[in-house]
């Protein structure tokens, strides 16, 4: 079986060494990075059984799927594209991704602050919420945020918040906003390539490469119907 992740960029990706530790090397895992996103579901449909999706493409598979699961109805994204019943089926393991992540802490949360307004913070968000979280949303564009469906503010106003999560989904290149509240919250950043943000003062730093377990975890078993190793995907991560 034959699986990709499809974006740009994907250089740098750990997917590929995730999924040869999860299946011991028994399926194929290619990265296709393309600017269109035309261009990389036509590499999927022609030669592959499955996919990941990454940015900046997750609304755009959202748009193109004929089945969506739960969460990806949920989030308005999908992460994971797989064959089914002649058509494609859409999901968004991001959410599995952020709930791990999280509930690792061994804490609870009830204000959530989600910095960005792709299709990571719309995961970040919902898994928030079903963290039992009250949900606040900022990001460069104010109207971006809003249209996530969440109490929406503007990066200045952010600043005044106490939340005691924050989710952190800017690419790793894009400057960090100043004044953002993170002293006293525990800290997602999603980005693990490069990350900005791992000394940052704030209560518990959360690396991305732990929202990338939990996400590959729940995803590569729906690539395959077998349940990957978790174990020999955490030694990738260490």
């Amino acid at each position: 079986m034959k699986f990709a992740l499809i974006g740009h960029p994907v250089a740098g990706s750990l997917s590929p060494r995730l999924f040869a530790a999860a299946y011991d090397g028994r399926h194929s895992y290619d990265l296709l990075d393309f600017e269109r996103f035309d261009d990389a579901w036509d590499a999927f449909v022609k030669g592959y059984d499955g996919i990941n999706v990454t940015a900046p493409f997750k609304q755009d598979a959202f748009a193109r799927v004929d089945i969506l699961s739960p969460q990806a109805r949920a989030t308005g994204a999908v992460n994971l594209v797989v064959r089914r019943d002649g058509g494609f089926a859409g999901y968004n393991t991001d959410v599995d991704g952020v709930l791990m992540a999280l509930r690792e802490t061994g804490l609870s949360f009830e204000d959530a602050l989600v910095v960005g307004s792709g299709g990571a913070a719309r995961a970040a968000a919902y898994a928030a919420q079903l963290l039992g979280c009250r949900v606040t949303v900022t990001g460069r564009s104010p109207e971006k945020a809003a249209a996530l469906g969440y109490p929406a503010v503007t990066l200045g106003e952010a600043s005044a918040l106490c939340p005691d999560v924050v989710i952190y989904t800017l690419p790793g290149r894009a400057p960090v906003p100043s004044g953002l509240p993170f002293a006293g919250a525990v800290l997602l950043e999603a980005e693990y390539r490069i990350p900005r943000l791992a000394d940052t003062p704030c209560r518990q730093y959360v690396s991305g490469r732990r929202w990338m377990l939990g996400q590959a975890f729940a995803g590569y078993s729906l690539f395959t119907g077998e349940e990957p190793s978790l174990e020999k995907m955490s030694k990738v991560l260490i």
